[in-house]
């Protein structure tokens, strides 16, 4: 499994240093089975997956296997994708819910 970290990612993850192992360790269970984990978005956020932090902050993701099944890569359409191999897990965000979701 390859894993990457987005910059806005690694620059959300320095600014909530508080919550450093809460993330750490959710980000451990989506690398473990990240469709199990994780909840497929709709709309804007066609192809991603989200899963909770703790109440109201959630980590934002990718699964490009599953992206490109579903035929989600065409909506998504990472500059990437096609150098990616299909288990690659990539997190794009991390923050309170509602600014997360306004980041797209």
């Amino acid at each position: 499994m390859e894993i990457k970290f987005e910059s806005a990612f690694l620059k959300a993850a320095k600014k909530h240093a508080s919550i450093r192992k809460l993330v750490k360790k959710k980000v451990d269970m989506i690398v473990a089975n990240p469709v199990a984990v994780g909840e497929p978005l709709k709309g804007n956020w066609q192809g991603f997956y989200s899963c909770p932090v703790k109440r109201n902050f959630i980590i934002i993701y990718l699964y490009c296997e599953v992206c490109r099944k579903k035929g989600d890569d065409a909506v998504v359409a990472c500059l990437d994708c096609q150098e990616t191999p299909d288990k690659t897990i990539k997190f794009v965000l991390l923050g309170p819910h509602d600014q997360a979701y306004r980041k797209q």
